[in-house]
């Protein structure tokens, strides 16, 4: 039996909550970690009013904008599902990567599920702050992105604009997966 390749997709949200459901998913970026121009990137319009004054501060969107220039959420997952199929191609398995991947992969999820009635993720997702763990031997407290990017000297950096923050967290995870390469090698 052969295994499919492995396609990596570095995902960022923006959201007006801490839980999927009760707040809403904003914006979707996502990149294809080895080819980060392949990328996508779309608003959504919130599923609900309920929004938390800090996140939204960090977002800088508006609801009332996106209410009016949001796509709708089933149409956002479709076209994000559509995007995925033509990076992943037939013979490969996407692969969810995240920078505190619980976070956005239970929003993605969610609404994956609530309105295709499927994820193509699957159940499970690659923590960048867990590898990150793992191949330096940092504490959890130096997982934070400001700390990984004085370690790693990254090029692009993070701007809660969630295709921006994608491509800067691909570009983190290559240079994790080198580090834990080279002490394989």
């Amino acid at each position: 039996m052969s295994q499919n390749r492995e396609i990596f997709l570095s995902v960022d949200i923006e959201t007006s909550g801490p839980i999927p459901g009760e707040y809403s998913m904003l914006t979707i970026g996502a990149c294809n970690v080895d080819e980060p121009e392949q990328t996508f990137s779309c608003e959504l319009k919130p599923i609900s009013l309920n929004a938390d004054p800090k996140a939204m501060e960090v977002t800088g969107l508006s609801l009332e904008k996106l209410f009016a220039e949001g796509l709708p959420p089933e149409v956002a997952m479709k076209q994000f599902h559509e995007w995925m199929a033509k990076v992943v191609g037939d013979d490969g398995t996407p692969v969810f990567v995240g920078l505190n991947a619980p976070f956005d992969w239970s929003f993605v999820n969610y609404y994956f599920h609530r309105y295709l009635k499927l994820n193509p993720f699957g159940f499970a997702a690659l923590d960048i702050k867990a590898l990150y763990m793992g191949a330096t031997g940092s504490s959890w407290a130096d997982t934070r992105s400001s700390q990984m990017s004085a370690r790693l000297s990254p090029k692009s950096k993070g701007d809660h604009q969630a295709l921006h923050d994608a491509q800067y967290q691909a570009e983190l995870f290559r240079l994790i997966r080198g580090i834990v390469q080279r002490q394989c090698s």
